[in-house]
């Protein structure tokens, strides 16, 4: 595992994560005191399945549709029905 300084590791970034992403890890130091470890995310094997926690199997055809009453708000109108107080 290597050290290197705060100011080398910006300076070098972009080159610091290939070699993290090959395998290397790396100490980034400030002032000389260890302040974060740059290391290699485990590889993806399978994609991700979800996890269906809301329960939610089916999404309607027109959910993202506009809605005419929130359309005639920002429009400075009164939606359909509304009630002047």
């Amino acid at each position: 595992m290597g050290h290197i300084s705060l100011y080398d590791a910006k300076t070098h970034l972009s080159g610091l994560v290939e070699r993290a992403a090959a395998g290397e890890e790396f100490v980034i130091a400030k002032n000389g005191v260890p302040m974060a470890k740059l290391v290699p995310l485990p590889k993806v094997t399978a994609p991700r399945t979800p996890a269906h926690a809301l329960g939610i199997t089916c999404i309607a055809p027109d959910f993202d549709d506009p809605d005419p009453q929130i359309e005639a708000l920002f429009a400075g109108g009164e939606p359909d029905g509304a009630v002047e107080r």
